[in-house]
């Protein structure tokens, strides 16, 4: 059966993703990061769809599919600390007081 873009449309669980492609993925790494992963996933697609011009929504599934798998691998080497896609990640605590704040008098 071909592969095609609604059908991809209607996809939710990052499971389905990757079972929509035939990719292997560490079934942890996607447990532990599964929202990360997506949201990484989204922002290569969006690189994708803006230079798809030309291309086929078979080579746009395709470059979908290569960006999901950069997206799993990268939480195997990265942490969603060091990448800091959501806004949690970013803002500063306004109830900590760090030890180079305080001094003795």
């Amino acid at each position: 059966m071909t592969k095609n873009i609604n059908q991809f449309k209607k996809l939710v669980d990052a499971e389905e993703f990757f079972q929509f492609f035939d990719l292997p993925y560490n079934k942890e790494n996607v447990n532990v990061n599964r929202l990360h992963i997506l949201k990484k996933f989204s922002q290569f697609m969006a690189e994708v769809d803006d230079n798809a011009h030309g291309l086929t929504s078979e080579e746009i599934l395709q470059q979908y599919s290569l960006a999901l798998q950069k997206a799993h691998d990268l939480f195997l080497e990265s942490t969603a600390y060091e990448e800091k896609l959501f806004k949690v990640f970013n803002d500063k605590p306004k109830n900590v007081v760090k030890l180079t704040e305080i001094s003795s008098d």
